[in-house]
């Protein structure tokens, strides 16, 4: 099985993965590699590289790639770049699509997914795991618990913006 590799940096790093699918997309794979291959990571197949790469990745790896997601946001906010606002607009674009073209596809994939979340984490809590698989498992629950997070957001909307809204309804 190919490992998804934006997905585990999802989990780790959510300031880089948010301009996933921007035109800031270039920085945050840039930021990703330099901290999983190094300061000289090579510019060519960095996207196999990284997916080899994280394949086994170890905490300190890990750990490596939260250092740099944290530097990341400090560098957009630098730029005066604003990581939420590019992330509120890609979801409202998103549910303004939805709404015009009537699509229902994402309201039964986020039923259908929800549903699989929960009834996996009821057959590991119900039956446990092999000794085998455990940390196979305890990756994959991470990065499906980010994606139910992000399920959440969509429909719900995200903490950051509830509080931006609370502080703008306070007059702070």
């Amino acid at each position: 099985m190919k490992l998804d590799w934006k997905s585990l940096v999802r989990t780790v790093a959510p300031s880089v993965a948010s301009v996933f699918g921007t035109p800031l997309a270039g920085m945050a794979v840039k930021a990703v590699a330099e901290a999983v291959l190094g300061p000289e990571a090579p510019q060519e197949n960095v996207e196999q590289k990284l997916e080899a790469a994280l394949a086994n990745a170890s905490p300190e790896l890990l750990q490596k790639i939260k250092e740099a997601d944290q530097k990341f946001k400090i560098d957009m906010e630098n730029l005066g770049v604003d990581l939420e606002k590019i992330a509120s607009e890609d979801r409202a674009n998103a549910r303004a699509r939805e709404i015009a073209v009537r699509d229902k596809t994402p309201q039964i994939i986020a039923y259908a997914y929800t549903a699989g979340y929960f009834a996996l984490l009821f057959y590991i809590i119900r039956f446990g795991v092999s000794e085998g698989v455990k940390d196979l498992v305890n990756t994959l629950i991470g990065v499906l618990s980010a994606a139910q997070v992000g399920i959440m957001s969509y429909y719900f909307g995200s903490s950051a913006g509830s509080a931006r809204k609370t502080e703008m309804m306070g007059g702070k």
